[in-house]
């Protein structure tokens, strides 16, 4: 990109030279050799197509999910939590070996135990998660939640989020349960087992949120 100083104005393509105002200035540059048409066809750009396709998937997957919990994610106090984020969800795509390279999801990667485990081990912020000290983990068909007696908390609030892969789609549910001193939970799941959903979890004392994670 160059600047130019010439009594003519112009604006627009000439040859190989694009002219057009930036910021006050005349600026001239060479035309693109980026061509549309041969990026949707071209066998050229066939690993670009599939990095493009994978690399939107996945963060759309994560803004939705971060949507859902986005009150929780605030207290982290993280600026680019949402960078940690995609990349988990880059991740568990990467996990999908029943997919070929372009066509990878997360929703085929969460439903391996590694992919799982990927997702429970994100940490936001210096808030802990459910794998340092303590644990927790869901019980039949996820409805309910096996506590550490380890834990020493007041209340859990359970997010529950159903997300559509295809649609680009999430619902959610939030239920908040008072703890006393039992080290299981019985909750309300509002989706079918056939849904795709995952579990958010945070745990409370005096109001304070002192672990958070998925489960």
């Amino acid at each position: 990109m160059a600047t130019y100083e010439s009594f003519i104005k112009l604006n627009g393509a000439v040859g190989d030279l694009v002219f057009y105002n930036l910021n006050g200035k005349n600026v001239v540059r060479k035309k693109s050799g980026f061509n549309k048409a041969a990026y949707k066809k071209s066998p050229t750009y066939e690993k670009v197509r599939q990095n493009s396709f994978e690399f939107g998937h996945c963060s759309k997957i994560g803004k939705l999910i971060r949507l859902c919990i986005s009150k929780y994610i605030e207290l982290a106090d993280e600026a680019l939590l949402y960078q940690r984020f995609a990349k988990v969800m880059t991740n568990i795509k990467d996990l999908d070996v029943e997919h070929e390279k372009g066509k990878r999801s997360v929703k085929t990667g969460l439903k391996t135990t590694e992919g799982r485990n990927v997702l429970q081990q994100f940490e936001f912020g210096n808030i802990p998660n459910f794998n340092q000290n303590t644990y927790i983990s869901l019980g039949l068909w996820d409805r309910s939640l096996h506590l550490d007696k380890k834990i020493v908390a007041d209340e859990v609030a359970i997010v529950s989020i159903k997300i559509d892969f295809e649609n680009y789609i999430t619902e959610s549910v939030e239920e908040e349960i008072k703890l006393r001193n039992q080290t299981e939970l019985i909750f309300k799941n509002h989706f079918s087992e056939e849904d795709n959903v995952i579990h958010f979890v945070a745990i409370k004392k005096a109001s304070q949120i002192v672990q958070m994670g998925f489960v």
